[in-house]
């Protein structure tokens, strides 16, 4: 788990125990978006998986509820059109601010800046600028991906490690002999 990703959620807003969570696949399916997407943002640290991330050849990531909000709001943007680039810039500014709530946060954005805006006014003064504006509330999107996850298959971080293990002792058997 990074810092920095545990820094924008103080608090604990996860519906779920902080040891269970959501393989690679089940993560996808939650957020709508490719398995491809999924690995390069792992790869390159725009969501690591919180709570277990990649450890080798046999390991499973296991991305928790927040990972999968984050995800989601992600894919949101990207269909929005803004660019990933941009949207980096967001998440580490809303990761540097510590949010405390974030299921009062609207991302606003035009298509090439995102905004933070925690009130009804900072969304209205942004509106009043006259450009085209769309917005995300986070609220929303956790409402969404809560309903979807319940009924999805998890695994806990400790069961996956077990298996792991056992795995790794076979094929150490199988290669020694």
């Amino acid at each position: 788990m990074t810092d920095a990703q545990d820094t924008l959620f103080d608090g604990d807003f996860s519906p779920l125990p902080e040891d269970l969570g959501f393989r690679g696949p089940v993560a996808c399916r939650a957020a709508d978006i490719t398995y491809r997407q999924l690995d390069y943002w792992a790869r390159t640290g725009l969501v690591v998986p919180e709570i277990r991330p990649a450890g080798g050849s046999g390991t499973q990531r296991l991305y928790s509820f927040r990972d999968i909000l984050i995800l989601k709001v992600i894919k949101r943007l990207l269909d929005a059109g803004v660019s990933l680039p941009q949207i980096r810039t967001a998440i580490e500014h809303l990761r540097a601010r510590g949010v405390e709530d974030l299921t009062e946060v609207t991302l606003m954005s035009d298509g090439i800046s995102v905004y933070e805006c925690t009130s009804d006014d900072e969304v209205i003064d942004l509106l009043r600028g006259g450009q085209g504006m769309f917005g995300i509330a986070l609220g929303r999107v956790w409402e969404d991906i809560e309903g979807t996850l319940l009924a999805l298959p998890t695994e806990r971080a400790e069961a996956a490690a077990v298996l792991t293990d056992e795995l790794a002792t076979r094929r150490r058997a199988r290669a020694t002999g």
